[in-house]
């Protein structure tokens, strides 16, 4: 099994940053995707940014230029977002994609950009 907590999540106001963290413990394999997804309240749930073990990413249209995916040690990842608006308030959560039947999800944390 593997394990997903994320921190970072907060209060900003627009134009503000937050730094989202996600840490991965258990049984991982070497190749995977992790990804950040977000929903907001009344929304479907929508990818954010995701990368690969290898280290390409991919960006939705809507965060591209202002969000900035990163892995670190020990399989680590994290969401540097500059340049946060109203309309990025949502609940982030992290995903580790380890193929068929291997896809795991952590408990989310709350991202509120507001005045």
């Amino acid at each position: 099994q593997v394990q997903l907590v994320e921190s970072g999540g907060g209060l900003v106001q627009p134009g503000g940053s937050l730094r989202l963290s996600c840490a991965a413990s258990g049984s991982i394999f070497r190749a995977n995707i992790m990804a950040w997804y977000r929903q907001a309240p009344g929304k479907e749930r929508e990818l954010v940014a995701s990368i690969t073990s290898g280290g390409s990413t991919n960006y939705a249209d809507s965060v591209k230029g202002r969000f900035t995916i990163s892995r670190g040690n020990a399989n680590n990842m994290y969401l540097q977002m500059n340049s946060l608006k109203p309309e990025d308030t949502a609940v982030y959560r992290c995903n580790l994609d380890q193929g068929p039947s291997r896809s795991f999800w952590g408990q989310g944390t709350q991202v509120t950009v507001s005045s």
